[in-house]
C-alpha cells in the first residue's frame, strides 16, 4: 500500500484529538447527547485512519493496539455486566443506578461517578475492541493480497 507522506502526518496528528474527543464523548454520555457507544465508535475511527494511512504491518509497529480486540471485548463485557448484575445481589433490579436520587456522589474533579459512567466505560471498551478486532482482521487480508 502505497501513501503520500502528507497523509501519513495527517493520520498521526488526527489520532490524539479523535481520541481525546472519544473521551469526551464517554464522560458526558450520561449528562450530555453521547455515550460509551458513540466514544468507541469514534476511537475505532481514529485507529482505521492509521491503518489506511500507514498499512497493517506499520500500524501494528506504531500502536498498542495488540491486545486491544481481546483485552476491550472481554474487559468491556464483563465490567457491563458487573454493573448490571452487581444490584441483583442486593436485591435490586437490574441496571440500577448507584449511588440513588440524594445520596453522596463522588467526585473526580468535577465528573460524578456514577454506575452509569462505569456501564459507559464497558460499552467503550467492548465496541473498540470488537471494531478494533474487525479492522485488523480486513488489514491483515488485504496485506496479504498486496503482497
Amino acid at each position: 500500500m502505497v501513501t503520500s507522506v502528507m497523509t501519513q502526518m495527517v493520520s498521526r496528528l488526527l489520532l490524539l484529538p479523535t481520541l481525546v474527543a472519544a473521551a469526551a464523548v464517554l464522560v458526558k454520555g450520561y449528562v450530555d447527547t453521547g455515550d460509551g457507544f458513540n466514544a468507541g465508535v469514534i476511537a475505532a475511527l481514529g485507529v482505521l485512519l492509521q491503518y489506511v494511512a500507514f498499512g497493517y504491518r506499520e500500524a501494528e509497529r506504531l500502536l498498542p493496539i495488540r491486545y486491544a480486540p481481546i483485552g476491550g471485548v472481554v474487559g468491556g463485557l464483563l465490567i457491563a455486566l458487573a454493573v448490571a448484575f452487581l444490584p441483583v445481589a442486593s436485591g435490586q433490579p437490574i441496571l440500577t443506578h448507584s449511588p440513588p436520587p440524594g445520596a453522596k456522589v463522588i467526585h473526580l474533579g468535577t465528573l460524578e461517578i456514577l454506575s452509569a459512567v462505569v456501564f459507559d466505560v464497558g460499552v467503550f471498551l467492548l465496541v473498540f475492541g470488537f471494531i478494533t478486532g474487525a479492522m485488523r482482521m480486513i488489514a491483515r487480508v488485504a496485506d496479504r493480497r498486496v503482497r
